[in-house]
């Protein structure tokens, strides 16, 4: 019971926002008692605590199946922005917006594993890149991978790239981009060229047989 709770409660949360969501509306949505969910979470900030890091979870073990598939390492950042930009524009509001403004401390706890799973999966990456010859071997891979998770995290600032004039898609295009180019060996740098080549003939496409 108590992860069919999480999961109706991280669905509310999400499609409605933490705030808009009260214990009855979940209660009411599951046809239980609100003294059931009370059994399992003693307020309704533990509750929002425990939707924030299963949905965390969710997410690290998507991202986590991507590194299963032995990508290069420039192929493998692309696909991550694929699934953080299929993610991010399947949500009515920002999660993370709503935590920093009315629960700072969940919002805390949740960027810090943030940054220890993400630190882990950067580093790798970037050894890997250097190994492979595709990132140059001067790299500082500790300040490059903070720099990274930190840069990452801006694009969310609504008070400094809002909404109605960036679109998150093109935020984390002109992103990638910018992280990779920074450094990317010749080599890489050509691997980068042809990538974002081929994503451009292909959007092309698309809206060519839109209009057709």
């Amino acid at each position: 019971m108590k992860k069919k709770i999480i999961i109706k409660s991280t669905e509310l949360f999400l499609n409605l926002g933490f705030k808009s969501v009260t214990m009855d509306d979940i209660a009411a949505e599951m046809g239980i008692s609100k003294k059931t969910i009370y059994q399992y979470f003693e307020t309704k900030t533990k509750l929002i605590e425990a939707t924030a890091i299963y949905k965390f979870e969710s997410i690290s073990e998507s991202i986590d199946a991507i590194f299963t598939l032995d990508a290069n390492p420039i192929e493998e950042l692309f696909k991550i922005k694929e699934f953080i930009t299929n993610y991010m524009s399947n949500l009515k509001k920002s999660p993370e917006f709503q935590l920093k403004k009315y629960y700072p401390r969940i919002h805390t706890i949740l960027r810090q594993k943030q940054f220890e799973v993400m630190q882990s999966c950067v580093i790798d990456n970037l050894n890997r890149g250097i190994a492979e010859g595709l990132y140059r071997d001067n790299l500082n891979v500790e300040i490059i991978s903070r720099l990274y998770f930190n840069a990452l995290g801006a694009l969310k600032d609504e008070e400094l790239f809002p909404t109605n004039q960036f679109t998150l898609q093109e935020l984390l295009d002109y992103y990638l981009e910018y992280h990779l180019r920074g450094i990317c060996t010749p080599l890489g740098t050509t691997l980068l060229n042809k990538k974002i080549l081929l994503k451009l003939i292909t959007n092309n496409e698309k809206q060519t047989n839109t209009i057709i």
